[in-house]
């Protein structure tokens, strides 16, 4: 076999050749060693795996037909100690059933002998490029993994560590969860978190606000539609089970899905099937289901409000988010991670809070959670004037609101915090209804309940 010189690789490989001929090793050997690799031979199986026991290797090319252990069981013993090692395969016998093991036991590529010299050549320069290339996609991988995780869920209550735990926990299995908490708790941020430390963190999330779409229009973004399924539908629309294949379904507000639409959801759930608006053909999805709410669906399963069977399997693993008037720990790390977030994005320089403000935040009973706080945060970094926060740069309701009650009677925090409410919203009732989460006319019941009056009413 002749041994032309070709252009050596950059870095040198570290090349084994297994081969029972003792003139194939020898060829090879010289050749690849002319080229500027470093060169190994083995004449059996045993001696390589030995080989291999002692350093390591980036190419192994490896024949076929050998006494004793043959190429294809030790390419399956190699690539079990050392999944990184690039095999190539070498026979004198064209094998189409050889060559299809081969492949599909993750060899590099198969050649058949006598091979010319420049050919082998070239193999082995695409398989050092394929290694680059699949350490390059790790690096990235690694990256990416940094770059794509949500910001973390700053806290340090002991409750706040619960949600990490569990967060963690749920993470590693493909378990439907049913994240529960009040209006601006952060429960998409936690569903981001879960699907980021996933193994379906590469693939999408989708979220779906049910809570924000009429019926027709919400089943249409959920299950798709064909062509002419209803007046508009001009061409085929992929509804968002099948655009999040291999990854997550976030459904938000799932409290708010009507009857109809909680039907067709659970036959999707239980199926991973979807039909499509209009269509008559199954399509097979793969997702998992993240659903969340700030309503109490086990009420609303009393009520008939929402289907038990769905409530059950949406209620595999829960994670309940506390609301910031029961964590008051947290209010400082959050507001403090928050100012620090929309300094930087307005070109301010560093920013802190006073010592009063901190104070005036931590009384402030918080009925829409972090995002109310999110808000108060960036208000006072666009009006305060000096790298200190002070209480005036917070909105008027929060600085003036009363103290924080202490402990008492359940009826008499509630009456403490529906006030509140009350007096943040300026007695609109329709919005102080939306932020306690509660109807109309169980305010105004509560109002009388409590015997509840303006702040310019008198007593």
């Amino acid at each position: 076999m002749s041994t032309p010189k070709v252009e050596a690789a950059r870095p040198p490989l570290r090349m084994l050749v297994v081969d029972d001929e003792a003139i194939v090793r020898d060829s090879l050997g010289a050749w690849f060693h002319q080229d500027g690799h470093h060169v190994d031979t083995a004449e059996n199986g045993k001696e390589a795996l030995h080989l291999c026991a002692q350093g390591h290797y980036d190419i192994a090319l490896l024949d076929i037909k050998m006494p004793g252990m043959d190429g294809l069981e030790l390419q399956s013993r190699l690539a079990a100690a050392d999944p990184d090692l690039t095999i190539v395969l070498m026979t004198a016998y064209a094998s189409v059933e050889s060559a299809v093991r081969a492949m599909k036991a993750g060899a590099y590529d198969y050649i058949i002998k006598p091979f010319d010299p420049d050919d082998l050549s070239l193999l082995i320069k695409r398989a050092a490029e394929h290694r680059s290339l699949r350490a390059e996609n790790v690096r990235l991988k690694k990256s990416f993994e940094s770059v794509a995780a949500p910001p973390p869920l700053l806290g340090t209550s002991p409750a706040m560590k619960h949600v990490l735990e569990l967060i963690a926990t749920v993470s590693a299995s493909d378990a439907t969860v049913l994240i529960s908490g009040e209006s601006g708790t952060g429960k998409e941020l936690v569903a981001r978190a879960i699907h980021a430390g996933s193994a379906r963190r590469y693939n999408p999330l989708v979220v779906v606000n049910c809570g924000a779409l009429p019926e027709g229009t919400l089943e249409s973004e959920l299950f798709g539609h064909e062509a002419g399924a209803f007046t508009g539908a001009r061409a085929r629309h992929k509804g968002k089970f099948e655009a999040a294949e291999g990854g997550t379904v976030f459904l938000d507000e799932i409290g708010e899905v009507s009857p109809k639409v909680q039907v067709d959801l659970l036959r999707v759930l239980e199926e991973k099937v979807v039909t499509r608006l209009g269509g008559n053909t199954p399509v097979s999805v793969d997702f998992r289901v993240i659903a969340a709410t700030n309503r109490d669906l086990l009420a609303m399963v009393r009520e008939t409000t929402f289907r038990e069977d769905l409530y059950w399997r949406l209620n595999v693993f829960t994670i309940e988010i506390p609301p910031l008037r029961e964590r008051p720990e947290d209010i400082p790390v959050l507001a403090e991670q928050f100012l620090h977030r929309f300094a930087r994005a307005m070109n301010r320089k560093p920013m802190s809070l006073a010592p009063a403000t901190l104070e005036v935040l931590k009384a402030y009973p918080w009925p829409g959670n972090v995002r109310e706080l999110q808000n108060a945060i960036e208000r006072a970094v666009v009006v305060g004037a000096g790298a200190c926060v002070e209480p005036k740069d917070l909105p008027v309701h929060i600085m003036n609101a009363p103290v924080r009650p202490g402990p008492g009677s359940l009826a008499e925090a509630e009456k403490a915090h529906i006030q509140t409410v009350l007096d943040a919203q300026g007695w609109n009732i329709t919005r102080a209804a939306r932020v306690l989460d509660v109807d109309r006319v169980t305010l105004y019941n509560k109002i009388r309940k409590f015997d509840l009056k303006k702040p310019n009413d008198g007593s």
